[in-house]
């Protein structure tokens, strides 16, 4: 999906767009002309957050479009639990519901106002029409002066990538299909690109990564990206691993049909990574980046991995596998592994790898684990002033025995499904160095159901709160 889907040129026929505060709608309709104080009543317009009211002019051509957004109740400093602003959706529920045509802010417009309608504007103008014949088109937003239109077309062209890697059904977005996706990206901006691939990976020491996805006839591939800004010589380094199971059948621990039916998303952590890899790039962020994405399919064949097999990882940690439907978090062990060689000034790592944390946070907000607490408290803030949230959860340490195995140094899951997603986290963790700053993301990556600017299907979450606090910390 291109810009040209949602912006537009100021044109005859462009119809005004005004923004009304809920709290505000009573005081600003005193002001109004005696028709517009009739229109208003007649069609019940009382400016709540998202609903709008299409006035008709005197010929019956549309004259004026009002638009009811939230009062600009913004979270107080440190508070991770405040209630966030929501104009963002205000706009997008706009944006998806007018009318074809052209619009334009009108009346005072702050810089926050204007950035929130453009992004929400844009999100709501998300469509995945890779396989529809005739794509629609719908209404579009001339864009506001006062708003930064790179840094809105970042955040909608890198949300719309994701959501397009993850809407793409798995036939069409296996291993070589993710592996293509990243090196046009880095044909894109100029950033070095290398896979390994199928045997090469023992050769290269990523057997983790190897056993996993041995049973696909799409062979595994480990995917890595490197890029940096500028000559300078010291940059901090900034590496992302991102959880690329293409698709993910269980493997010998077979899911049934209703629990494999979305897992082409299973590689949202790796569509998220090149996400987040794009917002980088494009802001020329003063970092060295890398992505390190593991790529397999959880497949299932004569030679797949099997549930007991101890498995090897490049850091030489030997694994039990507890079960072979836990793949995520052992290709990732190979990946981390790999990301700590560079001693990274920061380690991210995304996945869709529990169902544990849904139970815990629903599907809308990601569940952040993370071990430098100022590190994560700038993550929090950034997600709140992103309207991107984000919950911590912990990093509890005497659950590290859960993990425990008699004939390995670890096993992949714990018994019982008591808190899956620390478990999981913790697992991961044994493959970070300890002086490394690091995040692990543990998200749905899916709407379970569409809301105004996050329809049904594959979602980034938390992506923009990343960039947020990566831009605070390493520079803008």
């Amino acid at each position: 999906m291109t810009l040209k889907a949602f912006i537009a040129k100021k044109q005859k026929g462009t119809v005004p767009l005004m923004a009304i505060a809920e709290g505000n709608f009573i005081k600003w309709r005193a002001g109004c002309p005696a028709r517009t104080k009739a229109w208003l009543r007649a069609s019940g317009f009382q400016a709540k957050p998202g609903t709008t009211s299409l006035m008709a002019g005197r010929n019956g051509e549309l004259e004026r479009v009002f638009i009811g957004i939230p009062n600009g109740v913004v979270p107080t400093s440190g508070s991770h639990s405040a209630i966030d602003d929501g104009t963002l959706w205000a706009f997008a529920a706009a944006s998806a519901g007018l009318p074809k045509g052209s619009y334009s802010l009108s009346g005072p417009v702050s810089k926050t106002l204007a950035a929130q309608a453009a992004l929400g504007w844009a999100l709501g103008s998300y469509r995945f029409d890779r396989y529809v014949t005739k794509a629609k088109s719908g209404a579009q937003l001339v864009f506001p002066e006062k708003a930064d239109q790179k840094l809105v077309e970042n955040a909608a062209l890198s949300t719309f990538l994701v959501r397009d890697l993850i809407n793409t059904p798995a036939g069409d977005m296996g291993p070589p299909d993710l592996a293509a996706a990243a090196k046009t990206l880095a044909r894109e901006f100029g950033a070095k690109l290398s896979v390994t691939t199928g045997a090469q990976l023992l050769k290269k020491n990523y057997p983790a990564i190897h056993a996993v996805g041995r049973a696909s006839d799409k062979a595994p591939r480990l995917i890595d990206l490197n890029w940096r800004h500028g000559s300078r010589k010291k940059l901090p380094r900034v590496t992302i691993c991102g959880k690329g199971v293409c698709f993910d059948t269980g493997g010998l621990d077979l899911k049934s049909s209703a629990g494999m039916k979305m897992m082409k998303k299973d590689m949202g952590g790796a569509a998220q990574a090149l996400g987040l890899a794009r917002m980088i790039m494009a802001a020329k962020l003063p970092v060295q980046l890398r992505v390190l994405i593991p790529a397999v399919e959880n497949s299932v064949s004569g030679n797949a991995y099997h549930p007991m097999d101890v498995i090897n990882t490049r850091k030489g940690t030997m694994v039990e596998v507890g079960n072979t439907d836990a793949e995520g978090r052992i290709v990732l062990a190979d990946a981390l592994d790999a990301a700590c060689t560079d001693s990274p000034d920061l380690l991210i790592d995304l996945a869709t790898l529990t169902g544990a944390a849904r139970v815990a946070l629903g599907t809308g907000i990601g569940a952040l684990f993370c071990n430098d607490d100022q590190l994560a408290e700038d993550t929090l803030a950034a997600g709140m002033a992103t309207q991107d949230p984000l919950w911590r959860l912990p990093l509890w340490q005497p659950y590290r025995e859960k993990l425990s195995s008699a004939i390995a140094d670890i096993n992949n899951i714990s018994p019982g499904g008591y808190g899956g997603a620390i478990t999981a986290a913790l697992f991961l963790e044994t493959f970070v160095t300890k002086d490394t700053p690091w995040i692990h993301l543990d998200f749905m990556g899916w709407n379970d159901k569409g809301r105004a600017g996050r329809p049904e299907g594959g979602e980034a979450q938390g992506m923009r709160a990343l960039f947020a606090m990566i831009v605070k910390r390493f520079g803008s």
